[in-house]
């Protein structure tokens, strides 16, 4: 995606959330915008990127944002999921430590976190 349309596409979303989620579908019914977001494979802190394996990804979750031009809005949110090769522990990443970062607004940190727990 280049720099014109992720700046238009940010300006519909919860702030910061391009950071973690790549957009992987819209679809448009007739009165709802379907857009699906699917988390990048960016490992979670205090772990290396060579001590996880993927585990593909958590079941879809829906939830409903602000309208965009009359028009409700669901994000259609897939986390990521990993396993800890030496342990074989499944884990996913910890929104309390992201939303602590400074990268991360505590808005976007407590949708994340209404959202997932």
């Amino acid at each position: 995606m280049n720099q014109a349309e992720q700046t238009l596409i940010s300006a519909f979303l919860p702030e910061g959330i391009l950071e973690y989620f790549e957009l992987t579908q819209v679809d448009k019914e007739s009165k709802l915008l379907k857009i699906h977001l699917q988390e990048k494979d960016i490992s979670p802190v205090g772990y290396n990127a060579e001590d996880l394996e993927s585990k593909g990804l958590l079941p879809e979750v829906s939830i409903q944002d602000f309208p965009i031009r009359g028009m409700k809005v669901a994000l259609c949110i897939k986390r990521r999921r990993w396993t800890v090769k030496n342990t074989g522990k499944i884990i996913s990443r910890d929104w309390d430590l992201v939303r602590k970062g400074t990268r991360m607004t505590t808005e976007f940190g407590l949708f994340l976190k209404g959202i997932f727990g």
